[in-house]
């Protein structure tokens, strides 16, 4: 960030807003916006009481359950569209189409199926993440070179050693990349499952602090799930940039 010529040390945008958040709190210009500074405090006293510990447990097996399925699932399937021209004709324009599409209208079709438990928000959670994951591995493997397929197939490769030996570790960049992405939109959909599905975790904490107007404990919790959203991110952006040498050489 740079002013007035000055480059400014990193975060700085962060403070800026912090400052400006603590101001408006301050001018008590709405009840639905307290003083940063009494969401810190209000965060202290929150974060380690047995409610939230227990939010943090079910959010976070919910969305590990979700990220997981995700990859598990996704970085396959955009592999297979990205080498086989019959499966990517056949899978694209769905793939597309869930991107696209409002997921949140499916919750209730989702509730039909599976219940109103656990199963449904790890399933929601998938669902918001799986089809970037898909489209940018895809992206990836169609980037490849096509030398390094055909010296793995003249090496006598069976398409299991290229898939984990070729495409897998040539595709990486992008794939990545997708999870991130996929990682970020996780976080949405475990908080709409938790919300709309079974009002357990986080959602449950957000719906009862909003209910009895605790604007300050629903920042609080709202900031300790930007941060484990932004720290995860920050993680695979950090080692996106440690494989992005393998773009280069493809």
């Amino acid at each position: 960030m740079t002013l007035f010529g000055y480059r400014l040390p990193a975060m700085s945008s962060l403070i800026l807003w912090a400052l400006v958040w603590e101001i408006i709190g301050r001018l008590d210009l709405t009840f639905f916006v307290p003083p940063l500074s009494e969401v810190l405090v209000t965060l202290t006293s929150v974060i380690g009481t047995a409610p939230f510990l227990k939010a943090l447990s079910e959010t976070a097996q919910a969305f590990g359950a979700g990220v997981a399925a995700s990859v598990l699932i996704g970085i396959p399937v955009g592999i297979l569209m990205g080498k086989n021209r019959l499966i990517d004709e056949l899978l694209l324009p769905w793939v597309n189409m869930f991107l696209s599409a409002p997921l949140t209208a499916l919750v209730p079709v989702l509730m039909v199926l599976f219940g109103f438990g656990m199963k449904s928000i790890i399933i929601t959670t998938t669902l918001f993440a799986i089809w970037i994951i898909i489209l940018n591995a895809r992206a990836g493997v169609l980037q490849i070179n096509r030398s390094l397929v055909e010296m793995a197939r003249s090496y006598g490769a069976n398409p299991f050693q290229a898939f984990y030996k070729i495409y897998f570790w040539a595709a990486l960049p992008e794939i990545l990349g997708g999870v991130r992405i996929g990682v970020i939109r996780a976080v949405k959909g475990v908080i709409i499952g938790q919300l709309l599905i079974s009002i357990v975790g986080f959602g449950a904490l957000f719906e009862l602090y909003a209910n009895n107007f605790l604007m300050a404990h629903f920042w609080a919790v709202l900031i300790v799930l930007f941060a484990l959203a932004f720290s995860v991110s920050e993680i695979l952006a950090y080692l996106e940039r440690r494989v992005s040498y393998y773009a280069a050489s493809r």
